[in-house]
């Protein structure tokens, strides 16, 4: 037997996906680590505690399938996007917990970059916007407030990377500090257009170019690890909506995935060239092989399936996520509950970091069923606010397909609720696992064992289409409703 080994390393979880030759998931091994909270709006992890899994969960997977090292023709890694580590060059040992993307906490630090008016010229270079999701503000607030990390960084004693990169740095024990083109388009710190760093960014947010990784192709030779056994190569790298998309076989521009877990991520293949968003969305890099970039827009949602975690954890209305759905249909169709889930700011396209969760329409009668229904209602509100911006920007008349993967898209009521607020076919796949069937087909690709693009995209294969069944009257009203609670909750 054959193997790909795709690491698949989230907000919440690190996971490892034992894939065969036929591209089939053949195990998995999951471990969740400790999400910390230091302040409001600050969120971190503990880099350490990310290695121990990562390693925990690939060393599970190949003994619970019986694998051995030899028998891994490559791994292929993806990750949770502009989480920022900072780490000795020499120990490799992290001078700060990681910085989690949904971390709030340079808020400041971007509105004064956008008074004295750099945010276009940010924008032009990146795709990015100024905002705390990514990973620039994050480095210059680690490397201002860790005690002697700045002088420590300007010696050349400290590296940057995204999680990808870090992992990547254990595993081939310090011998590679690299990264991909996806992973490093989200940093706020790469020019898109030329494909290096910017050097007038870094120079902006006081970011010595000394702790940069190098930039490679998504499949491509990042290194050797001996560390699970053997000398295995790692071969293919993406972020994970960029892992995603391509697990999804969207290589065809006008081709978009949307992706439901903690938040939610929208990219829309735009082909070779990149295009400016008039829409406050991001121009991305979708992938990179063989020198070649392919660009996307992507619009970002902060809080999706966190939402319904909040109902469960927080509100203690479910037991299970799955029963959100079911609870949901017994609530009353006279009711219009709304649920603004900004539980850390709002996402594109309106970019407000400041703004925090509201409920709307509440009556005597208002309960547990009608939260369940809102809160799934607003995934599907929020994705419409992303679909109508890329309309906006790739042009409305132009046909989109649509496929989803993630947690949420589980739900048959979450998904028909989609295509009903969207008034749009909505495709979900029979393979689920797509971010990690995206890194694995990268390295798989790279190693020889898998086919390539043209072949990969016929072996997509539909498990449902989901088709809207709401008036366009009711889709319209329900959606205006949305817009003014949206309006409210900002104007708080």
């Amino acid at each position: 037997m054959t193997y790909i080994l795709a690491i698949d390393q989230g907000t919440t979880s690190s996971r490892a996906i034992l894939f065969d030759a036929d591209m089939q998931r053949a195990g998995t091994a999951q471990h969740e680590f400790t999400q910390h909270f230091p302040q409001e709006g600050w969120v971190e992890h503990d880099p350490e505690e990310i290695w121990d899994s990562v390693l925990r969960v690939c060393r599970e997977v190949m003994q619970s399938v019986g694998a051995t090292p030899d028998q891994i023709a490559g791994i292929g890694i993806t990750n949770q996007r502009e989480t920022t580590v900072v780490w000795d060059k020499q120990t490799g040992e992290p001078i700060h917990n990681a910085i989690v993307w949904q971390d709030r906490r340079t808020a400041d630090i971007c509105a004064r970059y956008k008074q004295a008016g750099c945010e276009d010229d940010v924008t032009q270079q990146t795709g990015l916007l100024l905002d705390p999701y990514f990973s620039g503000t994050k480095v210059k607030w680690l490397l201002d407030n860790v005690p002697g990390a700045r002088d420590r960084a300007e010696a050349g004693d400290l590296l940057f990377g995204t999680i990808d990169s870090f992992l990547i740095w254990r595993l081939t024990e310090g011998c590679n500090h690299v990264t991909d083109a996806t992973n490093a388009a989200r940093t706020l710190l790469f020019d898109i257009h030329k494909g290096c760093w910017s050097t007038e960014i870094c120079d902006l947010l006081d970011v010595p170019m000394s702790m940069l990784p190098e930039v490679q192709d998504c499949a491509s030779d990042f290194g050797k690890t001996t560390l699970i056994g053997g000398n295995i190569p790692i071969l293919g790298v993406a972020g994970d909506q960029q892992a995603a998309t391509i697990g999804q076989a969207c290589f065809q521009p006008g081709m978009m995935k949307s992706t439901y877990g903690t938040g939610c991520f929208a990219l829309l293949n735009t082909g070779p060239q990149p295009v400016a968003s008039k829409n406050r969305l991001l121009t991305t890099i979708a992938y990179q092989l063989d020198g070649q970039k392919t660009y996307a827009l992507e619009g970002s949602i902060f809080v999706a399936g966190a939402a319904v975690q909040w109902l469960r954890d927080a509100l203690q209305i479910i037991e299970t996520a799955p029963e959100s759905g079911e609870l949901a249909q017994q609530a009353d169709p006279n009711q219009h509950v709304v649920l603004v889930p900004a539980f850390t700011g709002l996402g594109a396209p309106y970019w407000k970091p400041d703004c925090r969760g509201a409920v709307f329409g509440l009556t005597r009668n208002s309960g547990r069923a009608e939260f369940a229904k809102a809160t799934l209602e607003s995934i599907a509100y929020q994705t419409r606010d992303l679909w109508h911006a890329m309309q906006g920007d790739w042009g409305a008349d132009t046909d989109v397909i649509l496929r989803v993967d993630g947690g949420a898209s589980a739900s048959d009521w979450a998904m028909q609720g989609l295509s009903d607020y969207l008034g749009a076919e909505v495709d979900r796949p029979v393979m689920q696992e797509t971010t990690a069937l995206g890194a694995a087909w990268l390295a798989g690709m790279r190693a020889g064992i898998y086919p390539d693009q043209q072949q990969f995209a016929e072996t997509w294969a539909l498990d449902r289409r989901f088709e809207p069944k709401l008036s366009a009257n009711d889709r319209d009203a329900a959606y205006a409703r949305w817009q003014r609670a949206v309006q409210a909750a900002m104007a708080f």
